[in-house]
């Protein structure tokens, strides 16, 4: 698949499914049990941010966390689809991050409640640009990191991850239907942590890609009487 045509599949995007927990050392870095079976959260396509953009920390949440992940793109629409042709269905990777509105998400579980106001705001999925999937041809063992300003916040290898790719997206696909430009993220590996205003977030996948963002308050909105 070309670079260029490539791009476009964010266009066509119906929804980015976020797969919690996948890293055993990330699971109990927040206290979690590790999971027995994929734990699935949907994140709105609103959420996407591209390289460059910026990062907006609600105005009335003063804990707003970096996951960085590996997001798989995929081809074409997968329903029921088995592990042994999962692989199939992937168009491309990227560089993703989940953003995590990390207060925000502790109280809702506390409650019992979605994660959705934690996850899905806007600008809470910056992403990199597509790398076709003959780009990336061993996915289950390639290395993400983080940096916030020059320092080192996470890295980790995708070799680590509880559940792999294929059996996601069968997974996944046995519970909704998956559409062209639609993304998996994949989990994050240990290390989450912080951002403040000001702060300039770079991350990448080893030798593949990187991105940047930078981090700002977004004002307080203005809501008409």
């Amino acid at each position: 698949m070309a670079a260029v045509a490539s791009q476009k599949l964010l266009e066509l995007s119906t929804k980015i499914v976020a797969v919690g927990r996948n890293y055993a050392a990330h699971a109990k870095e927040l206290g979690n049990a590790v999971p027995k079976e994929p734990v699935l959260f949907i994140k709105p396509t609103s959420s996407y941010l591209k390289n460059g953009g910026t990062i907006q920390i609600p105005h009335n949440e003063g804990s707003l966390h970096h996951e960085v992940e590996l997001a798989v793109v995929i081809a074409k629409k997968a329903r029921d689809v088995s592990e042994s042709s999962a692989m199939d269905y992937v168009a491309g990777y990227a560089l993703a991050l989940d953003m995590t509105a990390r207060d925000l998400q502790t109280a809702a579980k506390s409650a019992g409640l979605p994660w959705s106001l934690a996850k899905g705001q806007d600008t809470f999925t910056p992403i990199s640009s597509i790398l076709p999937k003959t780009a990336v041809p061993n996915p289950d063992d390639i290395e993400l990191w983080l940096k916030v300003d020059e320092e080192i916040r996470q890295k980790g290898s995708t070799k680590d991850m509880i559940f792999k790719i294929p059996f996601l997206i069968s997974y996944i696909s046995s519970v909704m239907t998956l559409f062209e430009g639609d993304v998996i993220l994949t989990g994050t590996p240990p290390g989450v942590g912080p951002v403040k205003e000001g702060q300039i977030i770079t991350a990448g996948i080893t030798g593949l890609v990187d991105a940047q963002f930078n981090v700002e308050k977004r004002a307080r909105p203005i809501h008409s009487s």
